[in-house]
């Protein structure tokens, strides 16, 4: 197994100024977070900007962390955040 193949990766939401909850993948969701606040990566925060990290989720794989980021962005909003409220971010701080 190479190093690409064992490094973590993490899906993660981020909620935006208006409320709304984006969900994303990344190898480093702090560092991804950083950039949504400075207005890199995703048009989502063009309209109302990147406020906080508010869940993160381990997966083993790149392949794993896509196939939960496409199952959790299938959630309701609802669903969305009681995901959100049943976990603390920690692994971030």
């Amino acid at each position: 197994m190479s190093v690409a193949e064992s490094k973590p990766w993490f899906v993660y939401l981020v909620r935006a100024a208006n409320g709304a909850l984006y969900c994303g993948i990344s190898d480093d969701a702090q560092r991804r977070f950083s950039d949504h606040q400075r207005g890199r990566g995703a048009r989502f925060f063009h309209s109302s900007p990147a406020v906080a990290l508010v869940y993160v989720e381990a997966c083993a794989s790149k392949g794993d962390a896509l196939r939960r980021e496409i199952a959790i962005k299938r959630l309701t909003k609802s669903a969305k955040e009681r995901l959100v409220a049943q976990t603390a971010v920690t692994c971030c701080e």
